[in-house]
């Protein structure tokens, strides 16, 4: 069987609409076969053919499994940093809670242990991990699991302290309404 047709196969019996992500080290061992150039001509031309599509450097969703609910960029956030502690903060929270006027297209933003970073998922929009050293058992009373999207999420609190304590423009922020958190 052609390598392409072989993922395209496992793909459809394993991905499902909890496991859609992929990072290349999760498919190379479908292929020990193959070089190492072999495997990554395979993965272009798998995105090239629409069996995967590339999210960001490295991360590869199936096409066929990914949510329509607009959680990619939160799942691929969760997905690429699972090795630190990360949590929704800063203008996401505030925005989903109506506290800043302006909605964040395409971007949401994530305090994490790990540095700071923006990544470009192409489409879907940005992610932006802003470096925190807080530890989780110093705030975990101001963190509740989102389960849509595989992450922690900040308490309107916890979000406008991430604001203050990162220096970010607080110009959009509704006072009145978040006095009312504080």
């Amino acid at each position: 069987m052609q390598p392409i047709k072989l993922l395209e196969k496992w793909l459809q019996q394993h991905a499902t609409r909890e496991h859609y992500l992929f990072k290349l080290h999760d498919l190379r061992g479908l292929f020990p076969e193959l070089s190492e150039g072999a495997f990554k001509t395979l993965i272009s031309r798998a995105a090239k053919h629409g069996v995967l599509e590339k999210i960001c450097r490295g991360l590869y969703a199936y096409n066929s499994a990914i949510h329509s609910d607009g959680r990619l960029l939160f799942h691929a956030a969760a997905y690429l940093r699972s090795n630190q502690f990360n949590y929704i903060s800063l203008e996401t929270v505030l925005s989903d809670a109506g506290i800043i006027s302006q909605i964040p297209i395409s971007t949401i933003s994530i305090m994490s242990s790990g540095r700071s970073n923006k990544i470009n998922c192409g489409r879907y929009g940005l992610i932006e991990f802003t470096h925190t050293n807080q530890k989780s058992t110093d705030i975990d009373d101001q963190l509740t699991y989102d389960s849509n999207c595989g992450l922690w999420r900040a308490s309107i609190k916890l979000a406008l302290n991430d604001m203050k304590r990162t220096h970010r423009n607080k110009d959009l922020i509704d006072w009145d309404l978040a006095n009312e958190f504080i």
